[in-house]
């Protein structure tokens, strides 16, 4: 058994009323089962004309009620009872919703708290840093001792840990993390494009943020904006995280085939020992290259690499030496590949650009952007995959959309057709570690694959 925290043991005290009106209808349960199983059997014998069966009567003791002193130390773990008190079903506890246009302050007086506990909740740098990042649908929770003071708050810090902050008046203001039990549930999913690769998701019960996992982990091979047709084919094995029962969001994609245009792509999820998560093909080879395809979650591609292009503002012949990507305004655009940024600004017809120098020769180009990223300045470095601005309209553009160039030693190449070197795959030791995290969730990609067949003859 899992002992409690000391801090939370007065918790328990306050539920033990409740546990011993359960023991007392556990008793009237167990007496009425009694009865109903002294009738049962023999309405069991006389259907039995061959068995011969005895009946021994006895009476049954009923456990004795648990002292106080044993609910004190009772099976509830310290994440079972953060889950009632965010829930505002402890005693002493209540709960708000932010909602739209709320501040922690805004919380503290709904619920009859002072500017004076405020301050003081203030004093804790969890506690300033939920101020200032509240979201509609958060919750948060306090705990009175006494009518209107406050002596604790809860709040989720992240999916993996909560925050109990004790206000004492002589001790002063304490911050707890308390970790939250989370539970994995495995999911299968499997579709065809009929329409559209997110109608196709929908009816496989898929939302569009699994949609997204499962296009960033093969979008190294698959462009998704441009490649995919009507026919094509997924199967995908996949997490779900739960708190207490509730889906709170979706996990990782443990495995995932895509048939595009007869082709067969897998990503097989591998968990490093040192917790680095990477995606290989079946023979181990890393999905991951050097280059992202697409710099921006999958969406229409509005032009084309053209160097007789007809410019649609200036309307006379322009080389168009990049590839433009349709969004909405805000949509994230996201380094290519590691680098140096070499330029972030604004470029005459460009509009807001950054240009990344990876090295080798090689840089790539972001134009027209609405805004930046304040962490990719001139001279800092990007891992692929960053955030270095967002979608937008600056410069000669018609509407909003990202403007991408990819460049080796000052030539401009097509992004959508640039030969990207294949990296190396696993050998030896980390070979064979990765065939055996991976063999179990391989056979239920190919179990799932061969059901779909199945289904299709």
């Amino acid at each position: 058994m899992r002992a409690l925290p000391i801090s939370l043991k007065h918790l328990l005290r306050s539920m033990a009323s409740w546990r011993r009106r359960h023991w007392l209808a556990v008793g009237i349960t167990a007496t009425l089962a009694i009865c109903v199983l002294g009738v049962l059997p023999e309405l069991a014998i006389a259907k039995r004309d061959e068995a011969a069966v005895s009946l021994v009567s006895a009476n049954l003791a009923l456990p004795p009620a648990p002292e106080r002193a044993d609910l004190e130390v009772a099976t509830l773990t310290a994440d079972e009872v953060m889950n009632l008190a965010m829930q505002g079903e402890a005693d002493g506890w209540q709960s708000a919703t932010v909602e739209s246009g709320d501040t922690l302050g805004g919380l503290f007086a709904r619920l009859g708290f002072s500017a004076r506990d405020l301050n003081r909740a203030l004093e804790a740098r969890q506690v300033q840093e939920i101020a200032s990042k509240l979201r509609p649908g958060k919750r948060v929770a306090f705990y009175s001792g006494e009518p209107g003071r406050l002596d604790k708050l809860l709040f989720d810090n992240s999916d993996l840990s909560r925050v109990l902050v004790h206000l004492d008046e002589t001790t002063g203001v304490r911050e707890e993390i308390l970790e939250r039990q989370l539970q994995y549930r495995v999911e299968r999913a499997t579709g065809e494009i009929e329409n559209s690769l997110f109608g196709a998701a929908e009816q496989a019960g898929l939302s569009n943020v699994m949609v997204l996992k499962i296009a960033r982990v093969l979008g190294y091979d698959i462009d998704f904006a441009q490649d995919l047709r009507i026919g094509d084919r997924f199967h995908v094995v996949y997490e779900q995280v739960y708190d207490n029962g509730e889906k709170i969001r979706d996990g990782d994609v443990l495995a995932v085939s895509f048939i595009n245009r007869g082709n067969r792509y897998v990503a097989l999820r591998h968990v490093h020992a040192d917790g680095k998560i990477e995606y290989y093909d079946q023979d181990g080879r890393p999905l991951r290259k050097d280059f992202l395809r697409t710099p921006v979650d999958f969406t229409r591609i509005s032009s084309r690499f053209n160097l007789g292009r007809r410019h649609p503002i200036l309307n006379r012949v322009r080389a168009h030496r990049g590839v433009d990507y349709a969004a909405p305004t805000g949509t994230p655009v996201y380094a290519a590949g590691a680098g140096r940024v070499q330029f972030r600004g604004r470029q005459n017809g460009y509009g807001n650009t950054v240009i990344i120098d990876h090295g080798q020769g090689h840089t790539t180009l972001y134009a027209h952007l609405s805004r930046f990223n304040n962490n990719a300045r001139a001279g800092h470095r990007v891992q692929q995959g960053d955030v270095i601005g967002y979608v937008g309209m600056t410069g000669l553009a018609s509407g909003p959309h990202l403007h991408y160039e990819f460049r080796i030693k000052g030539v401009h190449r097509d992004p959508l057709t640039v030969t990207l070197p294949k990296p190396e795959p696993l050998k030896g030791r980390a070979l064979e570690r990765f065939r055996q995290d991976t063999t179990a969730v391989a056979a239920q990609l190919e179990l799932l694959e061969s059901y779909r067949s199945l289904a299709g003859n």
